[in-house]
């Protein structure tokens, strides 16, 4: 009786390697985040910690979510009714480009519209 051969596609070693690994380099990048403030480090971070809890707690950014035409109209409105200062435009930008990365809307940012019907 004769054995059939197994044919292994080019390429097959390098995809299990790929597969095995996968999952460590995935799950190896965790946020880190400022213990103090509870905000996530990465570039911006400083800025942000220096500007924007000077007025407020970090909780105020931690629970909002918004793209970055979102956090620029929640300067300008703090801007207009809350007193914050006119910001450079470098560090406006540095801002801008920590929030909208960093708190950017996700798919859970907001739960589904709830179907109530109140007794008249």
């Amino acid at each position: 009786m004769r054995s059939a051969a197994v044919v292994i596609p080019k390429g097959f070693w390098l995809l299990v390697l790929a597969l095995l690994f996968y999952p460590a380099v995935i799950f190896s990048a965790e946020t880190v985040t400022d213990e103090e403030t509870g905000l996530i480090v990465a570039p911006g971070f400083e800025q942000v910690k220096k500007t924007c809890t000077v007025c407020h707690s970090a909780m105020l950014i931690t629970q909002n979510k918004a793209d970055r035409d979102g956090w620029l109209e929640m300067i300008r409105w703090m801007q207009s009714k809350q007193g914050l200062q006119e910001l450079e435009p470098d560090v406006e930008n540095r801002i801008l480009d920590y929030l909208s990365s960093n708190y950017g809307p996700t798919e859970a940012s907001r739960r589904p519209p709830l179907d109530v019907t109140f007794p008249e």
